[in-house]
């Protein structure tokens, strides 16, 4: 596909997931922004800035202003160790996690009826967090913890699969693939059935490839040079790929914080290619960018007609 392309294609996977309190979000139509909310102090981008809960409800609030369909609210760090983050993030207890995370979900259900994700391994905090006015799940760990199905199924809301191995503080040692696009097709296409083993609605399931998870810098390209490879699975997919080490890789070592031009990069090509949606740390500029990528494409199709 030329750069010139629709960001849409038509087979696109097009879905409407349910969220509770009855409301919907439709994918497919075009690549939605979902906006980093990192309520931690040892995040790999910007670890810290949003612990005070009413700076992290302002910065939510600014990113739905910019262009963001949702935002992923996470309360304990899954940085992965073992490569350029030295010893990654370790689990914090689940009433830590929730301390962070309730009081920024209560002030945003209070202002803004956003769809709002959370980021998090633990059944017990999905929970407590679906409770206080969450809309969907978002786990990193492959299901490690069953119970977050079945609290997606308790709630009837959508749930994120994200395919990584082992723990955050150890998965960038020793990473082995003999089939690296199949044996995470599989390993996804597991946890599906699992989830949906444990009453989860496979209509509301998406999964994410888990970019720089467990995966080397050539890896990871790999992944998004070949967008494709989870069409067997007929779900949504979402790419996360926003500010992440090998960007830095690929751009003289620039840190977090100065890896834009290479996240446009990725998110430009994900949308290009079927992504239903896209994980963010800098929605504005991606917004920017996306829709006047669009706007050329709308351009070539009507000069086409």
């Amino acid at each position: 596909m030329s750069l010139t392309a629709s960001l849409q294609p038509t087979d696109t996977v097009h879905r409407v997931l349910s969220l509770p309190r009855g409301r919907r979000l439709q994918l497919g139509t075009r690549t939605l922004l979902m906006g980093v909310l990192n309520l931690t102090p040892d995040s790999f981008s910007d670890g810290g800035r949003w612990m005070d809960p009413e700076r992290a409800v302002d910065h939510g609030l600014a990113m739905i202003e910019a262009g963001a369909d949702l935002l992923d609210l996470g309360a304990e760090s899954t940085r992965p160790g073992g490569g350029v983050y030295g010893d990654g993030a370790h689990r914090v207890p689940v009433e830590e996690e929730l301390s962070r995370l309730l009081p920024v979900i209560e002030r945003l259900r209070q202002v803004t009826d956003i769809a709002l994700s959370i980021d998090t391994r633990k059944g017990a905090v999905a929970q407590a967090a679906l409770a206080a006015g969450g809309d969907l799940i978002n786990d990193v760990s492959l299901l490690a913890d069953p119970a977050l199905a079945r609290v997606a199924a308790q709630f009837s809301c959508p749930l994120i699969l994200m395919h990584s191995r082992g723990e955050t503080s150890t998965m960038q040692r020793e990473i082995h693939f003999r089939d690296l696009l199949g044996e995470i097709r599989d390993e996804l296409d597991d946890a599906v059935n699992r989830a949906v083993a444990l009453g989860v609605d496979r209509d509301q399931l998406m999964v994410d490839p888990g970019i720089g998870f467990g995966k080397n810098y050539a890896q990871n390209l790999e992944i998004l040079a070949n967008p494709r490879f989870l069409d067997p699975l007929a779900l949504p997919v979402l790419i996360g790929a926003s500010r992440k080490s090998f960007i830095g890789h690929l751009t003289a070592g620039a840190a977090p914080a100065d890896r834009l031009a290479g996240s446009l990069a990725a998110a430009g090509w994900a949308a290009a290619h079927g992504a239903a949606m896209v994980r963010v740390h800098d929605v504005a500029d991606t917004a920017r960018f996306l829709e006047v990528w669009r706007a050329i494409a709308q351009r070539q199709r009507e000069a086409a007609r």
